[in-house]
């Protein structure tokens, strides 16, 4: 298993700082990295695969820096970013097979791999149509099949659901889920539901700094008691939407059910309800 540790990583652009001064380390599994669009994510994610330079601080691989391992850490990455480019007139079977001479690939197990990925992400059926008249789901599920073909021991997705129905959502969770047995892989979105029952690990991101890392138990410590339901009426709820963290509203007849995460407790008749991932992410963002 491979070992990733970035050290005092920062990134900037001109007068702005997109990562700034970032330490973990992490193992195999999944981590998923959660923040806002604009938080540094993707900047991060192409610092990890090598596509940027770092500004300050390094990243090792079991201990090696990787511009010093070079070819030798390529080779261990896959990698799904959050624009795809694909050629649209090439079927599904042809992509796969420019995609690996890409990686130099030897041409028998090239052949191999991608009859297993093919089956893997659902596509055997549809290997010899044009990719552009793939839906976005099969497209994205292209992307993940491109980013394993070297069977990498590190995988990086980039947003790899955006834009998908719910039911492409739930399939390309599953693949994800099964894919970090054996493997390092770090999802990053903005959506919580995507890394809520896969991730082992949850990584949250805020203005170029990353303000949390653990599990999901470890963060719900912290917010422990301070999520409520209450029924209030209509204009109350107005006024508890401006001075709390409403995390859902949902219309009661005359009255209104409201979700809040809040140290104190908004209202009289506030009850203390479970903590879900998503309440963790809004306190811990808005904190």
């Amino acid at each position: 298993m491979r070992e990733l540790e970035l050290v005092e990583l920062q990134k900037n652009f001109k007068d702005k700082i997109a990562v700034q001064s970032i330490s973990m380390r992490m193992e195999h599994g999944v981590y998923g990295l959660l923040g806002e669009n604009g938080a540094g994510k993707t900047t991060l994610m192409r610092m990890i695969c090598g596509i940027l330079e770092p500004s300050h601080g390094e990243i090792r691989c079991d201990g090696m820096r990787i511009e010093k391992l070079g070819g030798e850490y390529r080779s261990l990455l896959g990698y799904l970013p959050q624009d795809f480019g694909y050629y649209e007139d090439f079927t599904a079977h042809r992509f796969l097979h420019y995609m690996a001479a890409l990686k130099a690939l030897p041409e028998a197990y090239a052949r191999t791999r991608i009859d297993e990925l093919l089956e893997m992400v659902d596509l055997t059926a549809v290997k010899n149509k044009k990719l552009k008249t793939f839906s976005g789901g099969m497209i994205r599920r292209i992307g993940i099949a491109q980013a394993l073909l070297n069977n990498p021991e590190i995988l990086i997705l980039d947003e790899p659901t955006s834009g998908l129905d719910p039911k492409e959502r739930v399939r390309f969770r599953n693949i994800i889920s099964s894919l970090g047995k054996n493997r390092l892989v770090i999802l990053s979105t903005h959506i919580v539901s995507d890394v809520e029952y896969i991730a082992d690990k949850i990584m949250i991101m805020k203005n170029g700094k990353m303000i949390r890392m653990g599990t999901e138990a470890q963060m719900a410590e912290e917010v422990k008691d301070c999520v409520w339901k209450c029924l209030v009426t209509e204009k109350e709820a107005m006024e508890l939407n401006k001075n709390y963290i409403v995390s859902n509203l949902k219309n009661q007849g005359e009255r209104v059910e409201l979700r809040i995460v809040s140290k104190e407790k908004p209202t009289e008749n506030a009850e203390i309800q479970d903590v879900t991932l998503e309440d963790i992410y809004l306190y811990l963002i808005q904190a």
